[in-house]
């Protein structure tokens, strides 16, 4: 099982594959969802472990992922 400071460091990866910092990544999400959404809030909820499923998804669309089960 992931520790959540695994989940953060894999979605960060992820974040600068794509040349992406926390900021840029929720200004995409803000865009996208019409939310309010800061690059603080992005990270507590990373630090936390309190990342939904469905802001996994967003955050996965807005840097060109897909999440794919297998």
């Amino acid at each position: 099982m992931s520790t959540n400071q695994d989940i953060r460091n894999e979605i960060r990866s992820y974040m600068v594959a794509r040349g992406h910092t926390y900021k840029s990544v929720a200004l995409l999400l803000k865009n996208k969802l019409g939310e309010n959404v800061t690059a603080q809030s992005l990270n507590n909820k990373l630090a936390r472990g309190s990342l939904r499923y469905s802001d996994a998804k967003n955050i996965a669309e807005v840097l060109g992922y897909k999440i794919k089960w297998e």
